[in-house]
């Protein structure tokens, strides 16, 4: 009789309260936003992270730290007002050329997006160059292929992305006016649907503050 008990607490969840404590301690701990699938994992059998979640980020409401949501992943960020308190004067610029910039554009308002329909929007073709620093910065990812001839791979922006932007998903993104008026677009017309064709495929000044660490 007296192991009953015992064998019980052991298929139990625990309390909601430490459950919580859990989900802060791993978003704390990890350097990249955790999602739910790896919370279930990490946590004991019978737990609810979509809940804990749900209350903890109510916690942290007003707070010098919230809890965002990334993609389909968490992850405790400084809150925005007070970002500028984190700025270092000290900051490594990353200039893109005019042609990733666009590329970078097309792909985060029409992704998925292939190659071919990329360049069809810009007018001008798009170098393997562009595409790769893309990549190696974790801009873009490569996304489903096509159910089309040849199968194309299409491309979609990352987690990284969205989560350097303070973005829950591709659909958070502001328009062209909003981008302008933050410095993150110069008053150049991008081009296809997002305005007109570019022929333009050389570094340009004044769009390092999209790059910026």
């Amino acid at each position: 009789m007296t192991d009953t008990p015992i064998e019980r607490s052991l298929f139990e969840a625990p309390p909601m309260g430490e459950q919580e404590r859990m989900v802060e301690a791993i978003l704390f701990a990890s350097a990249e936003p955790v999602t739910l699938a790896e919370l279930v994992k990490r946590m004991p059998h019978g737990c609810d992270p979509a809940e804990a979640l749900v209350t903890l980020r109510r916690r942290y409401e007003g707070r010098g730290v919230h809890i965002q949501r990334v993609g389909d992943a968490y992850a405790f960020r400084t809150a925005p007002e007070l970002g500028h308190l984190m700025h270092k004067e000290t900051a490594e610029q990353r200039k893109l050329s005019r042609a990733a910039i666009e590329t970078l554009a097309i792909v985060a308002y029409h992704q998925p997006v292939t190659r071919a329909e990329i360049e069809e929007i810009r007018g001008v073709a798009v170098s393997r160059g562009t595409v790769d620093q893309l990549l190696e910065l974790d801009w873009i990812r490569l996304g489903r292929r096509r159910m089309t001839p040849g199968r194309p791979v299409t491309f979609v922006v990352t987690e990284h992305f969205l989560d350097h932007f303070g973005l829950e998903s591709a659909r958070d993104l502001p328009g062209l006016k909003e981008l302008r008026a933050a410095g993150l677009l110069d008053n150049r017309p991008l081009p296809g649907a997002l305005g007109t064709p570019s022929e333009e495929d050389e570094p340009t000044t004044g769009q390092s503050e999209l790059f910026e660490d």
